[in-house]
């Protein structure tokens, strides 16, 4: 096997692994209840995916005091 014939230096390190980043995420509004939503998945708030109900979200309890 052969070896490099010099150390690669941090820079050129890092410019490769630029790709590796992380990437921001795109958010639309839920068209029910207009609350952030990632594209393609359904709102965690009420449950709503195309305008139609299709998973039924339980209501946070309330502390009693």
């Amino acid at each position: 096997m052969s070896v490099p014939a010099r150390r690669k230096s941090s820079s050129k390190t890092k410019k490769g692994r630029s790709h590796q980043a992380l990437k921001k995420v795109n958010l639309s509004k839920c068209p029910k209840c207009g609350k952030a939503v990632e594209p393609h998945k359904a709102c965690a708030f009420c449950g709503a995916y195309k305008g139609k109900e299709t998973i039924k979200v339980k209501s946070k309890k309330q502390k009693k005091k």
